[in-house]
């Protein structure tokens, strides 16, 4: 499991990524190569959800390795984050028609996804508008909820994982949590692999065993 992100002492902003320490993302960011923004709404929703469901057992390394697979924290397609954390321009996923994909008609006229005939995942987390419209929340304390947002997306996200599996700390609870989020085996293979590579990127290293005196 990945080692828990460091609280701040004192809160630096609005939202959960105020809460985490800046030495620890500066750190951790360095060590992973991941965003600074993604890794404060990661570490920040793991933070959150330990201390509001901490049975769930999320890890922000697991958040990151979603994040990752989905849009490259929020770099999909040319896209980056803006100062309020905001993918820029919008990422939205193919439409789901079944071809290679779910079959999702449209749920919400194209007012979240933009496709007023089949729904398209949205946003750096790629929330379908069902998911969006169950979850949807201001994880940047901006007054604003936007999936498109990465607070507010990964704060979505770490709900309905949390939702989805009780138990991320145990190999057959993170496997249900990730399956909830995308079924394919090579999907949970690929978030696994970044989660474990970001997970060890900021392990202390193991001590070398002390030798054993000669008699």
């Amino acid at each position: 499991p990945a080692e828990p992100p460091v609280v701040a002492a004192e809160r630096t902003g609005p939202g959960i990524g105020g809460i985490v320490d800046p030495s620890w993302l500066a750190a951790t960011s360095a060590a992973t190569g991941i965003p600074e923004q993604a890794l404060a709404a990661y570490a920040g929703a793991a933070i959150f959800k330990a201390e509001t469901m901490p049975a769930c057992g999320l890890s922000w390394a697991t958040l990151a390795g979603v994040g990752a697979t989905e849009s490259d924290h929020g770099r999909h397609g040319g896209s980056w984050l803006d100062a309020d954390g905001t993918a820029t321009p919008g990422i939205f996923g193919v439409a789901l028609d079944g071809e290679g994909v779910a079959l999702i008609p449209d749920s919400d006229g194209g007012e979240i996804d933009g496709d007023p005939d089949l729904d398209r995942a949205v946003g750096p987390m790629q929330l379908i508008p069902e998911a969006w419209r169950n979850w949807h929340v201001d994880g940047g304390g901006d007054g604003v909820e936007d999936p498109q947002n990465i607070y507010d997306a990964v704060l979505a996200a770490a709900n309905y994982l949390c939702r989805a599996s009780s138990a991320f700390d145990t190999e057959e609870g993170w496997r249900a949590g990730i399956r909830s989020y995308n079924v394919p085996e090579h999907y949970l293979g690929t978030v696994a692999r970044y989660a474990v590579r970001y997970a060890e990127a900021v392990r202390p290293p193991t001590p070398a065993p002390t030798p054993t005196p000669a008699s």
